[in-house]
């Protein structure tokens, strides 16, 4: 590739670039984040509780196994 054409790439990037700052700037863009980040929360909020539901039950599952291995043997 010709120095020129570097150059060329070059200088589209940084246009693009430039661009794209502004559109991320953008109201819409703003809402959109927002939108997106809340998404994230609720998701992050349900898959904690179902976290804490599976720890909960894994518990349980381990005091019964606890449990029966203290019952004396029927031999």
């Amino acid at each position: 590739m010709t120095s020129w054409g570097k150059l060329g790439l070059f200088a589209g990037g940084v246009l693009f670039g430039t661009a794209g700052i502004g559109i991320l700037k953008s109201s819409d863009m703003k809402k959109a984040y927002t939108q997106c980040t809340t998404a994230v929360l609720r998701g992050r909020d349900s898959i904690m509780q179902v976290g804490s539901t599976l720890k909960e039950n894994c518990g349980d599952i381990k005091a019964d196994a606890d449990a029966i291995n203290e019952m004396p043997d029927p031999a």
